[in-house]
């Protein structure tokens, strides 16, 4: 009976959430192995997803973007994608959590991950769905006042983080330190994304991603810093036990305990 309830408020849902491409990925495993669908269902959709302590907006941009981070799930990016514009994201929001990636993933993964959005959005259009377009960023930043700029992002995450930085890495490699603070403010600085949503989406990458637990770490604070809420993080994890599996969320909810 547990398990016949799971299956049902699962499959609502994913619904909910995925609609047709949902569907279609149920579909095309039946006939392969109908375990992992009733699994996938119950488990993803029935358990994780119909938990309330995080909106399904902000779960489905910290899917996108584990997704586009991971780098190796195209086909479940792109169902991701249908679900973030079937819960509230913009055209522009999707965008802006991919070129995020680059800084966490590379510029292959980004790549990858627009031209899968490209494809959503027409595959979207032919079936008669207007998606929202959004905004464009406000704030222009100007060459010569990215340093700054990238620096204040740094500070308004952790206030001793470019002295930090500074230390590593001044007489080694003082470049990396530049091209990190500058990298705040172009992608930190556009004013189109909320910054907790950005905060999110950076946890749920490098929790999903699985080797860079001092930028974990520091993401984590980050995101207390500008206001998301402990159990929210929390939730981040629970989500990516579905998409980087169990080890790879227990050592992240470890590094919370220490944060």
């Amino acid at each position: 009976m547990e398990m016949e309830s799971r299956l049902e408020r699962g499959y609502r849902k994913m619904i909910e959430i995925d609609g047709e491409a949902g569907k279609k990925v149920e579909n095309g495993l039946n006939d392969i192995s109908p375990e992992l669908v009733k699994y996938m269902i119950a488990y993803s959709f029935g358990d994780i997803y119909s938990r309330e302590a995080l909106e399904l907006k902000a779960k489905e941009i910290c899917v996108v973007a584990a997704l586009t981070a991971m780098g190796n799930a195209r086909p479940q990016l792109k169902v991701h994608i249908n679900g973030a514009l079937n819960v509230g994201c913009t055209i522009s929001d999707i965008k802006e959590i991919i070129m995020q990636m680059s800084a966490y993933s590379g510029f292959p993964a980004s790549i990858n991950a627009m031209n899968a959005l490209l494809e959503v959005l027409g595959e979207r259009k032919e079936r008669g769905i207007k998606d929202p377009e959004g905004s464009e960023p406000v704030r222009e930043v100007l060459p010569n006042e990215r340093y700054e700029v990238g620096a204040e992002q740094l500070a308004m995450f952790d206030s001793n983080q470019l002295k930090n930085l500074e230390k590593a890495y001044n007489d080694f490699a003082p470049d990396l330190i530049k091209f990190i603070v500058n990298g705040q403010a172009d992608f930190y600085a556009r004013d189109n994304f909320g910054v907790k949503y950005r905060e999110m989406a950076t946890v749920a990458a490098l929790t999903a991603i699985g080797t860079a637990e001092p930028q974990l770490k520091f993401h984590m604070n980050a995101a207390l810093n500008v206001g998301v809420a402990v159990e929210e993080i929390k939730e981040i994890i629970l989500l990516m036990t579905i998409y980087s599996g169990f080890p790879s969320a227990i050592n992240a909810m470890n590094i919370l305990k220490e944060v």
